[in-house]
């Protein structure tokens, strides 16, 4: 698990939307569209085949532009989705019946969503990975869920360290990681971990999968990396470890036919609390 001093120091973490990636940016809507187009449909069959559907009452953290609340909605058919995010201008502008917006910061110990245990279902994707503590996070969100619900977690695993082909793309990848760790505080050496952190809240039934979108000239994931190198390029170059010519010929890279490179990839995790009394939440 991180700790302030190996993430670059307590102010440098959790500020996903402050030192970079500002919704108020110009196109920060449009560039997280692109990642939905990336690993919606994935995360949607997921959360289907875990029994999604008419009657459930969803929790979605770090919503976004609030993709996947619309898709639980209209093609799970749940009975609503109050979808939290530190900033809400994306879900505001984009109403949806049955979602219902909540701008909050989970890592706040007032984060109230309402009674624990009320959702059938609490989901959240790539949002630990930028905070502080996921650990407790992982707990509280648990505490979230209701009697024989399930918790789902989505992180980003690293594809591109140093043990994969050097190409301009992997050095600008491997830059960037640095880079956002120095800044918000990112870190995904943790992510291999959350089976085992879901499984020591109680949670049973955990499993896990991997799904890496294929790199592709002019796909959304390819114009997903190209964007977030773009949108964090003082950051990256910060670092220390390319400057702005890489960056650009790493984008060139990803939209021609030379590319050959793996994404990083979307591991999701999940977990199950037990229906038994002992499990319920407190009244109140």
């Amino acid at each position: 698990m991180r700790s302030t001093e190996a993430s670059g120091g307590e102010d440098r973490e959790g500020r996903y939307g402050e030192a970079v990636f500002r919704p108020e940016q110009a196109g920060e809507d449009e560039r997280i569209d692109l990642g939905a187009l990336a690993y919606d449909d994935t995360t949607l069959t997921r959360l289907t085949e875990l029994g999604a559907g008419p009657g459930w009452h969803c929790l979605d953290v770090g919503a976004g532009t609030g993709s996947v609340a619309r898709l639980l909605l209209s093609q799970a058919g749940v009975a609503d989705v109050l979808a939290v995010d530190r900033d809400v201008r994306f879900l505001t502008d984009r109403p949806f019946p049955g979602l219902t917006a909540m701008e909050a910061d989970i890592t706040d110990p007032a984060f109230d969503p309402g009674r624990p245990g009320r959702f059938q279902l609490v989901h959240a994707r790539f949002v630990l990975m930028h905070l502080p503590s996921p650990d407790k996070l992982i707990t509280k969100l648990s505490s979230l869920v209701a009697p024989g619900g399930v918790l789902v977690l989505s992180d980003a695993i690293d594809l591109t360290t140093e043990t994969a082909p050097v190409t301009p793309y992997t050095r600008v990848m491997r830059a960037m990681w640095q880079g956002l760790r120095d800044t918000i505080g990112t870190d995904i050496t943790w992510v291999t971990h959350c089976p085992q952190l879901l499984r020591t809240t109680g949670l049973t039934s955990v499993a896990a999968e991997i799904h890496v979108p294929p790199l592709l000239p002019g796909s959304p994931i390819s114009r997903f990396w190209a964007d977030t190198w773009e949108r964090a390029r003082g950051a990256i170059v910060a670092t220390g470890l390319v400057g702005d010519e890489a960056i650009d010929t790493a984008r060139r890279y990803l939209d021609s036919p030379d590319c050959a490179a793996l994404s990083p990839g979307m591991i999701t995790t999940w977990g199950w609390k037990p229906a038994d009394a002992a499990w319920r939440a407190p009244r109140g």
